[in-house]
């Protein structure tokens, strides 16, 4: 094991040090990759919905009921198990602060709208290492997706949960894939096979379509298990209960996670390198790129002055009607927002004139306290709405402009440029941590930063463009129960004037907080789209200037261009089989299951 943390620690230092010298942006992320500090490996466990996820973390931790089980997980809410004494906390949309919750199934079913809780719990597998149990991915919700694989990110390993019903999905495989481009070590779990005899068939056909969609993983373990019968042994005698923990391999289960727990600094080297292993593939297709320049071949150079000319056409042509477009789409979606906005207040304000009609006493008494939360929550449904909102804006404009393959090229590019300026831009008054919507190439995807998704650094989620959107904060002001106390006492027109007076400064609070938020995704969207286009336009100007001045030199000159463009292949697909060796060696760090549990 030493000699393979050498091994990868090399592949990894070397690696860096050559994506820092062709892509300076690539190699400081992959730099700060390779500086988090690992307190505590975890494994997020990830898999469609009613697979039996939350069962199989009750089982492994050998408390039923712990995680909610058969209920709607809300699209942004996962729960993180961690070791201590039973409890947990839950954080709210635009609050850096915890608070602690009772009740966990109505938190992670979304009722209360957490978007991520911590539960401690002294189990023994915690000790080794966490669990983060995250919504289901793949064809019912894709916002499921985009929150899990914003939680892959911070994975030292993967489980991926299937049941034993069905072979594995298309939306299921394409998560995988696209997961484990950032985690290395993923141990695949097969559930429910208590209640299908059939599983060995079913487990065969998954193998048969990981070869067919996902090779990386096509002899990869699968530990057969049930929870059922794992909770059944919790409850039953001495003389069943080791009975029904050996059917239900659960065990087995355990003993991988905590292996996988003692090889954490292994596999975190070997997730900083399947991460670089994507930008040397980058680098690879434009030094291919470059290779084939030289050859100056006529078809390739008339292809590229027309993809050329059509792009600066468009331009010149389409730019007006870009932003007119995004002008018309943002204005509509505000109006449409302020008027949602407007309908909830009255909603509001009649609850509360009922309850200042029928209250009496300590009813009234505690309107202040009832209004503040309620005003919460419409501040954080706001916010929820403008995150959907946003996307669906971006989506449609950015379609506009580009193609599936030109935004593919394109998008990827601009997201350190967007990092920095977010970054540098101060928060306004009254937001709350950040919440980034991420245009991917194949669709809209959300994920947290600043400390609301585990304190992670913001990173790209598929490539996409990251566009900041602060959490919107809203509650009664001090001034708010000052008013109500010094006015009210038992006087209900009193009480109504100052209900009408609160909730029109919210409302009106709140309205220029929609309009500032719509002019940022405007303003953001419209460098987005003028960046893409010129960086886009330069890279073709300085590929078509290679081939013509390959085509300007004479034979000599000609071989020694192909001469140093071959090198430049030759040297980063060295590279990329130097990296493909140490985690050819890496794979060695996920553990099998023992024979009896096959």
């Amino acid at each position: 094991m030493t000699d393979l943390t050498a091994a990868l620690d090399t592949a990894v230092k070397d690696t860096l040090a050559y994506v820092r010298t062709h892509d300076p942006d690539a190699g400081a992320e992959l730099a700060e990759l390779r500086r988090r500090r690992l307190t505590r490996p975890q494994v997020v466990i990830v898999g469609e919905t009613k697979r039996g996820k939350s069962s199989l973390i009750n089982a492994l931790l050998g408390v039923p009921g712990l995680s909610p089980v058969d209920a709607a997980v809300a699209t942004a809410t996962y729960l993180q198990f961690v070791p201590g004494q039973p409890g947990a906390r839950a954080w709210l949309p635009g609050s850096a602060e915890p608070i602690v919750i009772d009740g966990l199934a109505g938190w992670a079913t979304g009722e209360q709208r957490a978007r991520r809780i911590e539960v401690t719990h002294p189990a023994p597998l915690l000790r080794y290492v966490s669990l983060l149990d995250t919504p289901g991915v793949g064809g019912l919700d894709p916002a499921h997706t985009a929150v899990a694989l914003a939680a892959v990110e911070r994975a030292t390993a993967l489980m991926f949960v299937a049941d034993a019903s069905a072979p594995l999905s298309r939306p299921e495989l394409d998560f995988l894939v696209a997961a484990s481009e950032r985690v290395d070590a993923v141990v695949f779990a097969l559930t429910k096979v208590d209640a299908y005899p059939g599983w060995r068939r079913i487990l065969d056909d998954n193998k048969a379509l990981l070869q067919a969609h996902a090779p990386r993983f096509a002899e990869a373990a699968w530990f057969a298990v049930s929870s059922t019968l794992a909770e059944l042994a919790v409850d039953a005698g001495p003389d069943d209960q080791a009975a029904l923990v050996e059917a239900s391999r659960i065990a087995g289960l355990q003993h991988a996670l905590v292996e996988l727990a003692g090889r954490g600094h292994q596999l975190q080297l070997a997730n900083v390198l399947r991460a670089a292993r994507g930008d040397l593939l980058r680098l690879e297709s434009g030094a291919l790129d470059r290779v084939r320049a030289v050859e100056a071949d006529p078809a390739r150079t008339a292809q590229l002055r027309a993809e050329r000319a059509a792009l600066a056409a468009r331009k010149r042509t389409e730019s007006r009607q870009w932003t007119l477009l995004l002008s018309t789409e943002t204005q509509r979606a505000r109006v449409e927002t302020v008027g949602h906005l407007r309908t909830r207040i009255a909603a509001v304000q009649q609850d509360f004139s009922e309850r200042i009609d029928t209250g009496r006493g300590e009813a009234l008494a505690q309107l202040p306290d009832q209004l503040d939360a309620e005003l919460q929550a419409v501040a954080v449904q706001l916010s929820e709405r403008l995150e959907e909102t946003f996307g669906l804006v971006g989506e449609k404009v950015l379609a506009s402009v580009f193609d599936d393959k030109e935004r593919a090229e394109m998008l990827g590019r601009l997201n350190a440029t967007l990092r920095h300026a977010m970054a540098a831009a101060p928060p306004r008054d009254g937001s709350a941590d950040n919440v980034l919507i991420a245009l991917s190439a194949g669709g809209i995807a959300f994920m947290a930063g600043r400390g609301a998704m585990l304190g992670a650094s913001v990173l790209a989620v598929g490539g996409g463009l990251l566009i900041p959107v602060a959490g919107i904060g809203l509650g009664l002001a001090a001034g708010g129960y000052v008013l109500y106390r010094r006015r009210v006492q038992t006087d209900r027109q009193q009480a109504r004037i100052w209900l009408r007076d609160v909730l029109g400064e919210a409302r009106a609070a709140l309205a220029d907080e929609i309009a500032n938020r719509f002019t940022d995704l405007q303003y953001a969207l419209s460098v987005a789209v003028d960046d893409a286009v010129e960086k886009r336009l330069r890279d073709l100007d300085a590929h078509i200037a290679e081939i013509d001045a390959a085509a300007a030199e004479d034979a000599a000159g000609r071989t020694r261009r192909r001469a140093a463009a071959q090198q430049e292949l030759d040297g980063v697909r060295a590279r990329l089989r130097a990296a493909d060796a140490a985690l050819s060696q890496a794979r060695s760090l996920t553990p099998v299951p023992h024979e009896e549990d096959r």
